[in-house]
């Protein structure tokens, strides 16, 4: 159950109201049965089948992770034409890479059978499985993304999200069960890389570089995270993987925008990032001290290759780093409409001057799911958060996704 192309965003009244901290049930009478959370469980996998580590999947992010939502949004921020999605079964469906992202990668190594569909389609029982509310161009800060038109940026993603909460707790007709059943969710949330990318490093049309240094600007952006990391808590979510900023100034528009052909980075933009970064341990930390009932883990994209995976794949001689697979548009970094991307598609790291390929996304959903790295996944990867708190994680068994019959090797 892939995600189409034809989106349209709707915005409820329950989004457009709703404070996203409030875990806001409707008023449901509810049903006093001895219906268990393993019940429905069981009741679900007959109707939706697969054998997945834990019951749903809710993915919050940017471009990194949108397969759809802003399709039919007024912006430049989509990427529902070809080439995009040469690689994938529907063609392109707004995801932003040839084939799958990592995202959807860890959906499969989490055992789902199908992707996460965007909130703006998912529907019915299909939202028991989790939702993706990821959004291309969106941010921490709601101004983030805007030069490009139309996004959905973090507060509003949570939003839409306490409209799904809503909605599941009326089809269980319990607020105790469904907050039981969202506690064994997993939950991903990718933002930051646009705060950088399409905020602070874009004066034309922000200001922010001229208000903040790097470290009030990381603070500033910690700050809100904060919060909304509280606000995703209070709406159920009990195993929450946070993905860190990448390496923003290693991708090819921001070298081409730099006009730095002197170095593989602007190590300008990485610094500042880094900042941000470096606060992300001690907010973990932080989250896990305050909420004991629930586990926040911090995946290092700066240690790994994992969200913009120029890192260790920059220095391999088996992908290409300094190159766009796709003909971009100057001064966007998205493909040219109907374009021919490159045939030697698993060699390249980037699909277009921002995003992934496949490939690339196939290592780092990889290292984000089975690395023993504590610089890379803390304080757990998310193959072990998936079973946390049950008795599979006493003999776990790891079975990453492999290439051409390689087994991967994690770090």
């Amino acid at each position: 159950m892939l995600c189409p192309d034809d989106i349209h965003y709707v915005t409820s009244e329950y989004a457009r109201h709703d404070h996203p901290g409030q875990m806001a049930f409707p008023n449901i009478k509810p049903i006093r049965t001895a219906v268990s959370v393993a019940a429905v469980l069981f009741l679900l996998g007959l109707a939706l089948g697969g054998e997945q580590s834990v019951p749903c999947y809710f993915i919050f992010g940017d471009s990194l992770a949108d397969c759809g939502n802003n399709n039919d949004l007024n912006t430049t921020s989509k990427a529902n034409y070809p080439p995009y999605g040469v690689d994938f079964p529907q063609g392109p469906t707004g995801r932003f890479t040839n084939g799958r992202t990592a995202f959807d990668l860890i959906a499969e190594l989490l055992g789902f059978e199908v992707y996460m569909k965007p909130f703006t389609t998912a529907k019915g029982v299909e939202i028991l499985l989790g939702v993706n509310y990821a959004s291309g161009g969106a941010g921490i800060l709601d101004e983030t993304g805007m030069q490009s038109g139309e996004v959905i940026p973090l507060n509003q993603q949570l939003r839409n999200h306490n409209v799904t909460v809503k909605r599941i707790a009326e089809m269980l007709r319990d607020e105790e069960l469904a907050s039981a059943y969202l506690g064994k969710c997993m939950y991903s949330v990718g933002m930051g890389n646009n705060d950088y990318i399409n905020n602070y490093f874009m004066p034309d049309y922000y200001n922010s570089s001229k208000l903040y240094t790097p470290l009030q600007f990381a603070e500033l952006l910690i700050l809100e995270y904060s919060r909304q990391l509280k606000t995703l808590y209070q709406l159920g979510a009990r195993k929450v993987a946070v993905f860190a900023v990448g390496l923003v100034g290693c991708v090819p528009e921001e070298l081409y925008r730099f006009d730095d052909e002197t170095t593989v980075c602007v190590s300008l933009m990485d610094t500042a990032a880094a900042l941000f970064n470096d606060r992300l341990t001690p907010l973990v930390e932080e989250l896990n001290a305050n909420y004991t009932d629930a586990t926040f883990t911090y995946i290092n994209t700066e240690a790994g290759v994992v969200t913009m995976p120029a890192t260790t794949i920059i220095s391999s001689e088996a992908f290409i780093a300094n190159m766009t697979c796709c003909k971009v548009r100057l001064d966007e970094g998205l493909c040219y409409p109907d374009s021919a991307p490159c045939t030697n598609r698993t060699e390249y790291t980037f699909f277009d001057g921002f995003h992934p390929t496949e490939e690339a996304n196939i290592e780092t959903a990889n290292v984000a799911y089975y690395t023993n790295s504590s610089e890379i996944a803390y304080p757990y990867n998310i193959s072990y958060l998936a079973v946390l708190d049950s008795d599979a994680a006493k003999n776990h068994v790891i079975s990453p996704i492999v290439e051409d019959g390689e087994k991967y090797a994690a770090a």
